[in-house]
């Protein structure tokens, strides 16, 4: 009988909001043809009216009620009326419309046709028959009462999970501004404030030497801090505000023409494979192979600086492959400055987010070998 608080367990085939328009009609039709056996054609019409209008309960809550009462009192059936009480309790449920309605149908179910002097008797059957006369009626509207404040509670649980999502979200947006604003702080404060001695020292030492070597072993180390600050500078911003600001745009980024010289400022023998720049890429993918190389090539100078570099860049199809490989070391002690292993992490989580992948390990000669494989998604 319910139509308009389906159980969450059944599925959704069975819960259909067609199925539950047309169930009611197609039983209440059964009802009508079972009571309805040997009596004349016009009462069977009015039942079957009774069923039919069951179709447009949902629209005419009330109307449908009254258009079934006729059968109820001439035909004595029951399926199509207390599918209306019901409907009108759950679409209606002001108490002036509910408690008119079921008390109509407790009415015509009681003194329905052909009227009885029985009726009238102050009987015990008599009595008996009209508490179940009031309880046909008032079942049917409590269940549709019931149903209607469950969906209200429903709406309202449901309202109040959206809104604790959205306070826990905005929650977490909070937090996560903090702690953007604090590691802006600790950049700027630590990592700028270091960047910048080096500079003022590559600087001093620029002016002071005479060594032609130094001099421009000093200058390599100035311009280098003062890019890297301005880099720095740009992601203080980009931290403290949350994310890229469509006002301000950022700095130039890295394509695979900046690669010779990134390679040249390294200082290391290496001999490469480069792309020639007449074959476009897409700006992530071209900043993700330089980044690529540039951490390999940092991993180089720090723990193999006199071993020899291979750089290999390749097109395979609409894939960017990316290689950069040592040979081992020569023996010998060498300068091992500190390292975490996060650069890897980020340039495999770069990769990643590309669709691609990358991987890095030793070589069977004792060299160390980054591989990256780029997917250009076609335009």
């Amino acid at each position: 009988m319910s139509d308009s608080s389906p159980a969450r367990r059944l599925p959704a085939a069975f819960t259909a909001p067609w199925l539950m328009i047309l169930l009611p009609a197609l039983y209440s039709l059964v009802d009508a043809a079972l009571v309805a056996r040997g009596a004349p054609l016009w009462q069977t019409l009015l039942s079957v009216l009774a069923a039919v209008a069951l179709l447009w309960r949902r629209r005419f809550p009330v109307t449908v009620l009254l258009l079934t009462m006729p059968g109820s009192y001439l035909d004595d059936i029951w399926l199509a009326p207390i599918t209306a009480v019901y409907t009108v309790a759950a679409e209606r449920p002001n108490p002036r419309v509910v408690v008119p309605c079921a008390s109509l149908f407790a009415l015509v179910e009681f003194f329905h046709w052909p009227l009885s002097e029985q009726s009238f008797e102050p009987t015990r059957d008599t009595a008996l028959y009209a508490i179940q006369s009031v309880m046909l009626a008032a079942g049917p509207a409590a269940t549709g009462l019931l149903s209607r404040t469950r969906r209200e509670l429903a709406a309202r649980l449901d309202e109040l999970t959206r809104g604790q999502e959205r306070e826990s979200r905005l929650l977490a947006e909070r937090v996560l501004s903090e702690e953007r604003g604090r590691l802006a702080r600790e950049m700027h404060d630590v990592v700028s404030h270091q960047v910048s001695l080096i500079s003022i020292q590559a600087g001093a030492l620029q002016v002071s030497t005479r060594d032609a070597a130094a001099s421009a072993v000093a200058a390599t180390i100035r311009e280098l801090s003062v890019r890297t600050l301005e880099e720095l500078r740009q992601m203080v911003g980009v931290l403290r505000a949350g994310g890229p600001r469509t006002g301000t745009p950022l700095a130039p980024q890295p394509r695979l023409a900046d690669l010779p010289r990134l390679i040249e400022e390294s200082g290391l023998a290496a001999d490469t494979e480069l792309l020639p720049g007449d074959r476009p890429w897409p700006e992530a993918v071209e900043r993700a192979a330089y980044r690529t190389v540039q951490e390999a090539l940092t991993n180089i100078s720090k723990y193999a600086p006199q071993a020899a570099v291979h750089v290999r860049i390749r097109a395979r199809g609409r894939r960017l492959r990316v290689e950069v490989r040592n040979d081992a070391p020569p023996v010998g002690p060498a300068q091992i400055l500190p390292g975490g292993g996060h650069g890897l992490v980020g340039l495999r989580e770069r990769a990643q987010l590309l669709g691609g992948s990358l991987t890095a390990g030793p070589t069977a000669d004792g060299g160390f070998e980054v591989r990256a494989d780029l997917p250009a998604p076609s335009s």
